[in-house]
Protein backbone atom coordinates (compact mmCIF):
# COMPACT_ATOMS: atom_id res chain seq x y z
CA UNK A 1 0.00 0.00 0.00
CA UNK A 2 1.66 3.01 -0.64
CA UNK A 3 0.75 6.91 0.10
CA UNK A 4 0.74 9.69 -2.16
CA UNK A 5 0.27 13.59 -0.70
CA UNK A 6 -0.23 16.52 -2.70
CA UNK A 7 -0.25 20.10 -1.61
CA UNK A 8 -2.67 22.40 -3.36
CA UNK A 9 -2.36 26.12 -3.03
CA UNK A 10 -5.09 28.71 -3.60
CA UNK A 11 -5.91 32.33 -2.56
CA UNK A 12 -9.38 34.06 -1.77
CA UNK A 13 -9.71 38.11 -1.43
CA UNK A 14 -13.60 38.30 0.33
CA UNK A 15 -13.41 41.98 -0.95
CA UNK A 16 -13.75 41.26 -4.36
CA UNK A 17 -16.37 39.33 -6.33
CA UNK A 18 -14.59 36.75 -7.85
CA UNK A 19 -11.02 35.90 -7.89
CA UNK A 20 -8.41 35.85 -11.19
CA UNK A 21 -7.78 31.91 -11.60
CA UNK A 22 -4.30 32.57 -12.53
CA UNK A 23 -1.41 30.98 -13.82
CA UNK A 24 1.21 29.73 -11.33
CA UNK A 25 -0.06 26.90 -9.32
CA UNK A 26 3.31 27.13 -7.37
CA UNK A 27 2.10 30.03 -5.66
CA UNK A 28 -1.16 29.71 -5.43
CA UNK A 29 -4.39 28.91 -7.68
CA UNK A 30 -6.72 31.27 -7.70
CA UNK A 31 -4.39 33.72 -8.06
CA UNK A 32 -5.66 36.08 -5.29
CA UNK A 33 -5.71 39.69 -6.26
CA UNK A 34 -3.89 41.91 -3.63
CA UNK A 35 -4.26 41.03 0.39
CA UNK A 36 -5.72 37.70 -0.05
CA UNK A 37 -6.26 34.85 2.23
CA UNK A 38 -3.78 32.00 1.17
CA UNK A 39 -4.36 28.48 1.69
CA UNK A 40 -2.25 25.17 1.67
CA UNK A 41 -4.62 22.22 1.52
CA UNK A 42 -2.70 18.82 1.54
CA UNK A 43 -4.52 15.52 0.34
CA UNK A 44 -3.15 12.68 1.33
CA UNK A 45 -4.05 8.92 -1.14
CA UNK A 46 -3.49 5.32 -0.32
CA UNK A 47 -3.79 2.91 -2.71
CA UNK A 48 -1.62 0.59 -5.11
CA UNK A 49 0.80 1.43 -8.15
CA UNK A 50 -0.75 0.92 -11.48
CA UNK A 51 2.00 -0.79 -13.42
CA UNK A 52 0.99 1.11 -16.96
CA UNK A 53 1.63 4.50 -15.74
CA UNK A 54 3.63 3.90 -12.04
CA UNK A 55 1.22 6.41 -10.61
CA UNK A 56 -1.18 5.82 -7.32
CA UNK A 57 -2.93 8.39 -8.71
CA UNK A 58 -1.79 11.46 -11.64
CA UNK A 59 -1.03 14.37 -9.32
CA UNK A 60 -2.46 16.55 -11.80
CA UNK A 61 -5.99 14.72 -11.54
CA UNK A 62 -5.40 16.00 -7.81
CA UNK A 63 -4.91 19.63 -8.33
CA UNK A 64 -7.73 19.68 -10.85
CA UNK A 65 -10.51 17.69 -8.55
CA UNK A 66 -9.26 20.46 -5.49
CA UNK A 67 -8.99 23.14 -7.62
CA UNK A 68 -12.78 22.31 -9.03
CA UNK A 69 -14.58 20.96 -6.18
CA UNK A 70 -12.55 22.15 -2.90
CA UNK A 71 -11.85 25.95 -3.63
CA UNK A 72 -15.51 26.42 -4.29
CA UNK A 73 -16.40 25.47 -1.09
CA UNK A 74 -13.58 27.56 0.53
CA UNK A 75 -14.73 30.63 -2.04
CA UNK A 76 -18.57 30.17 -1.09
CA UNK A 77 -17.93 29.84 3.12
CA UNK A 78 -15.39 32.70 3.60
CA UNK A 79 -17.36 34.93 1.37
CA UNK A 80 -20.56 34.53 2.85
CA UNK A 81 -19.20 34.65 6.49
CA UNK A 82 -17.15 38.02 5.50
CA UNK A 83 -19.99 40.23 3.89
CA UNK A 84 -21.86 38.94 7.47
CA UNK A 85 -19.09 40.11 9.47
CA UNK A 86 -18.69 36.32 11.14
CA UNK A 87 -16.19 34.95 12.44
CA UNK A 88 -14.88 31.30 11.33
CA UNK A 89 -13.40 30.02 14.25
CA UNK A 90 -12.12 26.44 14.84
CA UNK A 91 -15.65 23.95 14.39
CA UNK A 92 -16.10 26.16 11.19
CA UNK A 93 -12.95 25.04 9.81
CA UNK A 94 -13.23 21.68 10.80
CA UNK A 95 -16.95 21.75 8.80
CA UNK A 96 -15.20 23.07 5.69
CA UNK A 97 -12.77 20.30 5.81
CA UNK A 98 -15.82 17.69 6.52
CA UNK A 99 -17.36 19.09 3.61
CA UNK A 100 -14.22 18.80 1.36
CA UNK A 101 -14.06 15.15 2.33
CA UNK A 102 -17.16 14.75 0.97
CA UNK A 103 -16.43 16.16 -2.12
CA UNK A 104 -12.89 14.13 -2.79
CA UNK A 105 -14.48 11.07 -1.48
CA UNK A 106 -14.84 9.22 -4.95
CA UNK A 107 -12.78 11.22 -7.12
CA UNK A 108 -9.74 9.17 -6.91
CA UNK A 109 -10.65 5.60 -8.54
CA UNK A 110 -9.61 3.25 -6.64
CA UNK A 111 -7.29 5.11 -4.87
CA UNK A 112 -8.48 6.32 -1.34
CA UNK A 113 -8.62 9.64 0.46
CA UNK A 114 -6.87 8.78 3.56
CA UNK A 115 -6.22 12.45 5.18
CA UNK A 116 -6.80 16.27 5.01
CA UNK A 117 -4.58 18.98 6.20
CA UNK A 118 -5.11 22.49 6.13
CA UNK A 119 -2.19 24.94 7.31
CA UNK A 120 -3.35 27.84 8.88
CA UNK A 121 -0.21 29.35 8.87
CA UNK A 122 3.34 28.18 8.07
CA UNK A 123 3.64 26.65 11.65
CA UNK A 124 -0.05 25.02 12.17
CA UNK A 125 -2.52 23.19 10.55
CA UNK A 126 -5.74 21.00 11.19
CA UNK A 127 -5.82 17.37 9.84
CA UNK A 128 -8.35 15.22 9.47
CA UNK A 129 -8.08 11.30 9.17
CA UNK A 130 -10.68 10.71 6.68
CA UNK A 131 -11.03 7.25 8.35
CA UNK A 132 -11.78 8.41 10.95
CA UNK A 133 -13.74 11.70 10.42
CA UNK A 134 -15.17 12.23 14.04
CA UNK A 135 -11.56 13.39 14.93
CA UNK A 136 -9.83 16.25 14.19
CA UNK A 137 -5.70 17.15 14.72
CA UNK A 138 -4.77 20.23 15.16
CA UNK A 139 -0.92 21.05 15.26
CA UNK A 140 1.57 23.97 16.24
CA UNK A 141 5.24 24.27 16.20
CA UNK A 142 7.19 26.36 18.90
CA UNK A 143 10.41 27.06 19.44
CA UNK A 144 13.19 27.03 21.77
CA UNK A 145 16.75 27.05 22.43
CA UNK A 146 19.07 24.68 24.78
CA UNK A 147 22.58 23.26 25.39
CA UNK A 148 23.32 19.88 26.16
CA UNK A 149 26.17 17.13 26.46
CA UNK A 150 25.62 13.55 25.14
CA UNK A 151 27.62 11.32 27.89
CA UNK A 152 27.41 8.04 29.88
CA UNK A 153 28.83 7.92 33.19
CA UNK A 154 29.37 4.19 32.62
CA UNK A 155 30.88 4.56 29.52
CA UNK A 156 34.98 5.23 29.20
CA UNK A 157 35.59 8.61 28.22
CA UNK A 158 37.20 6.89 24.88
CA UNK A 159 33.81 5.37 24.48
CA UNK A 160 31.45 8.12 24.43
CA UNK A 161 33.91 10.17 22.31
CA UNK A 162 33.50 6.81 19.76
CA UNK A 163 29.72 6.44 20.45
CA UNK A 164 28.58 10.32 20.49
CA UNK A 165 31.66 12.36 18.60
CA UNK A 166 31.39 16.06 18.82
CA UNK A 167 28.34 15.69 21.15
CA UNK A 168 30.06 14.29 23.93
CA UNK A 169 32.27 18.09 24.12
CA UNK A 170 33.35 18.48 27.68
CA UNK A 171 31.35 22.13 27.71
CA UNK A 172 28.39 21.58 25.57
CA UNK A 173 26.98 22.25 22.66
CA UNK A 174 23.68 24.07 21.62
CA UNK A 175 20.74 23.90 19.90
CA UNK A 176 17.94 25.90 18.24
CA UNK A 177 15.47 23.41 18.54
CA UNK A 178 11.55 23.29 17.09
CA UNK A 179 8.82 21.39 18.90
CA UNK A 180 5.66 20.18 17.08
CA UNK A 181 2.41 19.74 19.54
CA UNK A 182 -0.20 17.67 18.12
CA UNK A 183 -3.30 17.23 19.73
CA UNK A 184 -6.53 15.43 18.75
CA UNK A 185 -10.15 15.87 19.62
CA UNK A 186 -13.77 15.50 18.24
CA UNK A 187 -14.77 17.00 15.49
CA UNK A 188 -18.00 18.20 17.28
CA UNK A 189 -15.81 20.22 20.23
CA UNK A 190 -17.00 23.65 21.09
CA UNK A 191 -14.32 25.83 22.80
CA UNK A 192 -11.07 25.50 21.82
CA UNK A 193 -9.25 28.48 21.92
CA UNK A 194 -5.45 28.88 20.48
CA UNK A 195 -4.42 30.65 22.82
CA UNK A 196 -5.43 28.66 26.07
CA UNK A 197 -3.17 25.49 24.09
CA UNK A 198 0.09 27.75 23.81
CA UNK A 199 -0.33 28.65 27.40
CA UNK A 200 -0.29 25.25 28.29
CA UNK A 201 2.54 24.27 26.03
CA UNK A 202 4.68 27.47 27.53
CA UNK A 203 4.22 26.58 30.73
CA UNK A 204 4.36 22.89 31.02
CA UNK A 205 7.43 22.26 28.78
CA UNK A 206 9.18 25.97 27.08
CA UNK A 207 9.70 27.25 30.37
CA UNK A 208 11.44 24.64 31.53
CA UNK A 209 13.69 23.89 28.80
CA UNK A 210 14.01 27.12 26.80
CA UNK A 211 17.77 28.81 27.38
CA UNK A 212 18.33 25.93 29.99
CA UNK A 213 21.75 23.90 29.96
CA UNK A 214 19.32 20.13 30.34
CA UNK A 215 22.02 18.47 31.44
CA UNK A 216 22.24 20.77 34.79
CA UNK A 217 19.13 22.88 34.79
CA UNK A 218 16.69 19.63 33.96
CA UNK A 219 16.31 17.31 36.61
CA UNK A 220 15.03 14.28 34.31
CA UNK A 221 18.37 14.76 32.56
CA UNK A 222 20.67 14.62 35.22
CA UNK A 223 19.73 10.91 34.60
CA UNK A 224 18.54 10.72 30.72
CA UNK A 225 20.84 11.50 28.68
CA UNK A 226 19.51 14.36 26.34
CA UNK A 227 19.16 13.43 22.94
CA UNK A 228 16.33 14.07 20.43
CA UNK A 229 14.64 10.61 21.24
CA UNK A 230 14.92 11.55 24.98
CA UNK A 231 13.51 15.38 24.65
CA UNK A 232 10.74 14.00 22.68
CA UNK A 233 9.45 11.61 25.48
CA UNK A 234 10.19 14.49 28.10
CA UNK A 235 7.93 16.81 26.20
CA UNK A 236 5.47 13.95 25.93
CA UNK A 237 5.36 13.57 30.17
CA UNK A 238 5.26 17.26 30.31
CA UNK A 239 2.71 17.97 28.33
CA UNK A 240 0.22 14.28 28.38
CA UNK A 241 -3.18 15.06 30.33
CA UNK A 242 -2.68 19.12 30.78
CA UNK A 243 -5.13 19.73 27.93
CA UNK A 244 -8.82 19.91 29.16
CA UNK A 245 -9.94 20.26 25.83
CA UNK A 246 -8.24 17.45 24.16
CA UNK A 247 -5.63 14.63 24.14
CA UNK A 248 -2.35 14.80 23.39
CA UNK A 249 -1.12 12.99 20.13
CA UNK A 250 1.96 12.94 19.28
CA UNK A 251 5.34 15.60 19.92
CA UNK A 252 7.80 15.57 17.28
CA UNK A 253 11.35 17.43 18.21
CA UNK A 254 13.59 18.78 15.57
CA UNK A 255 17.44 19.05 16.31
CA UNK A 256 18.54 20.73 12.94
CA UNK A 257 16.95 20.57 10.20
CA UNK A 258 18.22 17.18 9.18
CA UNK A 259 17.54 15.34 12.43
CA UNK A 260 14.20 14.84 14.18
CA UNK A 261 12.30 12.65 16.56
CA UNK A 262 8.54 11.80 17.55
CA UNK A 263 7.41 10.38 20.46
CA UNK A 264 3.70 9.10 20.98
CA UNK A 265 3.15 7.18 24.47
CA UNK A 266 -0.57 6.03 25.84
CA UNK A 267 -2.88 8.52 24.81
Amino acid sequence: MYKLARQVRFSINPFLSEDIEGANSFVSKPAGEGLSIFFELFVELTGTVEPATGFVVNVTDIDKNVRKYVVPIFDERIRQHFHRAKHIGFLKLVEILGSVREQLADKFGTAGLSKLSLKLNPYRKITMDTKNSGTVYFSEKFEFAATHKLWNTDFTEEQNFEIFGKCANPTGHGHNYIVEVTIKMPTTKDGFRIGNFEKAVDNELIQIIDHKNLNVDVEQFSKAIPTVENIACFAWNKLAGKFSFAKLHCVTVWETDKTYCSYTGAE
